[in-house]
C-alpha cells in the first residue's frame, strides 16, 4: 500500500444517498464495506464526517439563527453521523472509537491524541466528531486538523465526482479533470477543493489531498494503492 495512515473525509450529503435529507442505510453499508476493504490490507483509518444531511450552521445563520448557535447545531450533527458510521463499521466486524471535539462522554470518548494515535495502531477505525470543537471551522477544517495531529500520510477526500475539474462537471460538460495539480494552481484558477482555511493550513504542512469518488465500487482501494484515481493535490 503506498499509504499506511489515511483521513477520510466524507461530507454529511455523501450519506443521504438517494434521500433528501438524513442517513440511507444502504450508503451508510457501502461506506463501511469499502473503510473494511482497507482495514483488511493492514492500512490505518481515521475518518471525519460532514454533518450537511442534518443540519448546516451557515444555512441557520443565513435565516436568522445565530451562528455560532447553528454552528454547535453542525457540530452535534457529526457526532450522529459518526454514530452511525460506527455503527455500520460494527456491523461489518470493525473495531472503532468514536471522539468527539465537544464533550459528550455517554456516546463519545473526548479527543486525545495519544489515545488516538494508540487507537490507530491496534487497527481501531477512529471517527473524529464534532469538528474542531469551535464555530466558525468546518469539518473541513476539522479533517486537515486530526490528520496533521495523527501524522497522517494523505486526506482522501470522499466526493460524488471523481476529482477536481476546471468548472463543476454536473453543469458543464466542457470541464476537463486535473491529475495532479499543485497547491498554488488550485488557489491561482480558483478551483474549490476545501475552504480556504482548511487548504491553507493542508498546504503549510505539507499534507497531500487526493479528490476520487467515493460512491464507486473499490476506488478507495485503488486510491491507497496508489492507482490514478482522482485528483492529487500536491506542492
Amino acid at each position: 500500500m503506498q499509504y499506511n495512515r489515511i483521513l477520510l473525509k466524507l461530507s454529511g450529503e455523501a450519506l443521504m444517498g438517494e434521500r433528501q435529507y438524513g442517513i440511507d442505510p444502504a450508503r451508510l453499508k457501502e461506506y463501511a464495506e469499502e473503510i473494511k476493504s482497507v482495514i483488511d490490507k493492514g492500512v490505518e483509518v481515521a475518518v471525519v464526517i460532514g454533518g450537511g444531511n442534518i443540519f448546516r450552521g451557515v444555512a441557520g445563520a443565513s435565516n436568522g439563527m445565530d451562528r455560532v448557535q447553528g454552528d454547535h447545531m453542525g457540530m452535534l450533527a457529526t457526532v450522529i453521523n459518526g454514530l452511525a458510521l460506527q455503527s455500520a463499521l460494527e456491523d461489518e466486524g470493525i473495531e472503532t472509537r468514536l471522539q468527539s471535539a465537544i464533550k459528550i462522554n455517554e456516546v463519545a470518548e473526548p479527543f486525545i491524541r495519544r489515545r488516538a494515535v494508540r487507537h490507530l495502531e491496534k487497527g481501531r477505525v477512529v471517527i473524529f466528531g464534532g469538528g474542531t470543537g469551535n464555530p466558525y471551522f468546518t469539518t473541513d477544517s476539522a479533517a486537515v486538523l486530526r490528520a496533521i495531529e495523527i501524522d497522517a500520510d494523505v486526506i482522501l477526500k470522499g466526493t460524488r465526482v471523481d476529482g477536481i475539474y476546471t468548472s463543476d462537471p454536473e453543469k458543464n460538460k466542457d470541464a476537463t479533470k486535473f491529475d495532479n495539480i499543485t497547491f498554488k494552481d488550485v488557489l491561482n484558477k480558483g478551483l474549490k477543493v476545501m475552504d480556504t482555511t482548511a487548504f491553507t493550513l493542508s498546504q503549510e504542512n505539507e499534507l497531500p489531498i487526493i479528490v476520487f469518488d467515493m460512491n464507486k465500487k473499490g476506488n478507495l482501494v485503488k486510491v491507497i494503492s496508489g492507482e490514478k484515481i482522482g485528483t492529487k493535490v500536491n506542492l
